[in-house]
């Protein structure tokens, strides 16, 4: 890793160049971003201004009196060489190019493209072309150019995307930010005419503050590209896991990939291949990416692929098993000793085969029993849990029981439902306590198969 690379993220100082006032510009977004955000220093580059949002503006990033650790350039694709030049003699460690009109328009924009990398003289590291480049929510690092109001940032949390699309990683950040799920950092990287997925890889897995990494990829565009990516997500895979959506997988939309951003989609089977044997986690769109993501930030990685299920509902215990059990994952009946052990304290109307359904009549106390007696043994390697709270016995309580059970060591997925108040206050408690919480069997199957799936990567669980 190139040590221009550590100040894409952290930069000290930043040079906006092309930056303006404008409403509604994309430079106008990202000035007031930055200089709204960012807790460094930061210069205005523009020759059309002398002063801007009560700031002093240069004529060029010559003129910055300061070093320049990250420029976000923001100016017309035929400006470009012309900055970078400038770029690299003023000592530039790290460019972000936003503006488009590159590679992805075809060969004139491919030439364009190659004589900034030559301009750069191999000084400056470039993020783009043709990207809305780097959001951190610890330093307020925000180079996004859509406005607060369109799109929501996430908090701080310990997943970290990387998207070859820029409206994609625009809109997952948004749909993150509104469920409340903490994304810390996130890049989006264009036409990669230099920095690329398998560096971001490489600096992520090196970042405290990563737990799991989330990439949106759709093509490779560079001979050995697919080489590098397989060696660096192996290595990357032994540290954490990082959850991947490949698009592009027909051959109509491997045509729609390489008319946005110049990359080949290839042969997806291919892809697919490269990512089992590195140890990624394949999901089949982002959001489920994100879910799993959660899971897999929060949870211990389990010893087996054993679920117990525990319902208040017969209905929602068998459809948890058929998902869970479509994935590959086990819902083992409970030996005869231990479903005594349950039926001594529990109603004699429910079930305790597993799943265990505590029905209609199901309390806080019955879930908190049930998981202090099962959660323990050897017969089962994670739970589902599923709570309705429209039942009379039922309160935000519950959440309470279960962040309890974690001292089992054991990963522990919610799904529920209800919308009411309890249920509402139920969730949020959960997630505050580090327990996962879903609205679809589907996405809360997909996380326990990602724990599991990781952990045979980890090479801590027994094989199913």
């Amino acid at each position: 890793m190139s040590e221009g690379l550590k100040y894409l993220f952290n930069p000290g100082s930043i040079a906006v160049i092309g930056a303006t006032a404008r409403e509604g510009s994309v430079g106008g977004v990202i000035t007031r971003n930055i200089l709204t955000k960012f807790r460094g220093r930061v210069y205005l580059v523009n020759p059309s201004y002398t002063e801007l949002l009560g700031h002093r503006v240069y004529k060029s990033v010559l003129e910055v009196p300061g070093d320049v650790d990250l420029a976000v350039i923001v100016t017309p694709a035929p400006t470009v060489p012309r900055i970078m030049s400038e770029c690299a003699a003023k000592g530039a460690k790290v460019a972000i190019i936003i503006s488009g009109g590159f590679s992805e328009i075809g060969e004139d924009g491919a030439k364009l493209e190659r004589e900034v990398k030559e301009t750069s003289q191999g000084r400056v590291r470039i993020l783009g072309p043709n990207c809305i480049g780097v959001y951190n929510a610890f330093n307020g690092l925000d180079t996004f150019f859509i406005p607060q109001g369109r799109m929501e940032r996430p908090r701080p949390g310990p997943i970290a995307l990387i998207s070859q699309s820029g409206a994609v990683a625009a809109a997952i950040l948004d749909w993150a930010a509104r469920r409340n799920i903490g994304v810390g950092l996130a890049v989006n990287y264009g036409n990669k005419l230099d920095i690329s997925e398998v560096e971001l890889l490489e600096v992520l897995a090196s970042d405290d503050n990563v737990k799991v990494i989330v990439m949106y990829m759709e093509g490779l565009k560079y001979p050995g590209e697919g080489r590098r990516l397989l060696e660096t997500l192996r290595r990357v895979t032994r540290v954490k896991p990082v959850v991947v959506y490949k698009a592009g997988r027909s051959r109509s939309s491997g045509r729609a990939v390489k008319s946005h951003t110049a990359a080949l989609a290839g042969n997806y089977e291919v892809y697919r291949a490269m990512l089992r044997q590195a140890g990624a986690v394949e999901v089949n769109n982002l959001m489920d990416a994100l879910e799993v993501a959660k899971a897999l930030a929060t949870q211990p990685l389990p010893r087996g692929n054993r679920v117990l299920i525990i319902t208040d509902s017969g209905g929602a215990g068998v459809q948890a098993v058929d998902n869970v059990e479509s994935l590959g994952l086990v819902v083992p009946e409970l030996p005869q000793e231990l479903r005594s052990a349950l039926s001594k304290s529990l109603p004699p109307f429910a079930s305790t085969a597993n799943p265990i359904d505590l029905t209609g009549s199901a309390t806080d106390a019955m879930y908190k029993f049930v998981l202090d007696t099962v959660l323990p043994t050897s017969h089962v390697d994670m739970a589902l849990v599923l709570a309705q709270m429209q039942l009379p016995g039922m309160t935000p309580k519950l959440a309470d029981y279960i962040i309890e059970a974690r001292r089992f060591g054991k990963p522990i997925i919610v799904y529920g439902i209800s919308a009411n108040e309890d249920a509402r206050a139920f969730k949020v408690r959960l997630e505050e306590g580090g327990i996962p919480t879903y609205d679809r069997l589907e996405t809360a199957a997909n996380a326990l198969r990602a724990l599991y799936e990781y952990a045979m990567v980890r090479g801590l669980a027994r094989p199913g």
